[in-house]
């Protein structure tokens, strides 16, 4: 019997399913598929400016999920990036789901009308936490937040402004709204191929009542085997730019790593590299 938390409402209950999944990223920024470096505009590497064809190539190798985030929408709210949001969503066979901007009702409903499967909620979540709830109820496991923090506190407006909410406190609240994820970015490892902060996660994963989904810092396959560890406590997926940009990491093979029957689950939480 599975005893974990449930979130009450419509959210969906952490649980251990044994497969953690790999959801590749594409950040939006004029058109064409960008990172960041921890999350300066200033700091810009362009890998394509053709972000369908981005998001087919993911797809080819495997992809179940992408990502998508539009950091014209996280920084100035306008969506300046939904031709190829649109498209992306009509074409792809799998789920999409998007961040960066979304601050109204009328957008949330807006985007999931084009096809998306997630809205991903960030700088709303602090500054109108009711929204949440009612796009929560409105629209059942189609609603993220997503906790962007800096030393652990949460920042908002593309990771521009900085408040003084504590990332944990925020999804211990928010996870009860009936929230289908949290996704929680630590922007301090965000696009610097350093590891991801397993303590964050690990303190995230356990203030949260709805399934986690890692984000920032993976630079290699030792990096995503490290999540593994937190998988029981309801770490169930992580986002992955740089390193799949950068050839650092296969996703086809970091997928089957980390699927279920992984040889590797009794060396959890180490960190190695794959022969």
């Amino acid at each position: 019997m599975n005893h974990a938390p449930l979130a009450c409402r419509m959210g969906r209950a952490k649980r251990a399913t044994g497969v953690m999944e790999i959801i590749p990223a594409i950040d939006l920024l004029q058109g064409s598929c960008v990172r960041l470096h921890q999350g300066d505009y200033d700091q810009v590497t362009r890998f394509s400016d053709d972000p369908l064809a981005q998001a087919q190539q993911w797809v080819k190798q495997g992809a179940t999920r992408l990502h998508l985030v539009d950091l014209d929408g996280a920084r100035s709210g306008e969506p300046i990036n939904d031709q190829a949001v649109r498209l992306i969503a009509k074409e792809l066979a799998i789920p999409v789901q998007l961040g960066g901007g979304v601050r109204s009702l009328e957008r949330a409903e807006e985007l999931l009308s084009c096809g998306l499967d997630r809205v991903i909620l960030g700088t709303v979540a602090i500054e109108k936490p009711e929204l949440v709830v009612e796009l929560a109820s409105r629209h059942p496991h189609k609603i993220v937040v997503g906790i962007d923090a800096r030393n652990g506190f949460v920042a908002t407006r593309g990771w521009v402004e900085e408040s003084n909410v504590e990332a944990t406190a925020l999804a211990k609240r928010l996870s009860a709204a009936g929230i289908a994820a949290i996704i929680s970015t630590d922007i301090a490892t965000d696009g610097t191929l350093a590891g991801p902060n397993l303590d964050a996660l690990r303190a995230m994963a356990q203030a949260s009542a709805v399934p986690v989904i890692a984000s920032g810092g993976v630079g290699c396959m030792a990096d995503l085997l490290s999540l593994l560890a937190l998988e029981p406590l309801g770490v169930e997926g992580v986002i992955v730019g740089r390193a799949l940009y950068d050839g650092r990491v296969d996703l086809h093979e970091a997928i089957q790593a980390m699927a279920a029957g992984r040889l590797q689950d009794p060396l959890l939480g180490q960190s190695r590299t794959i022969a």
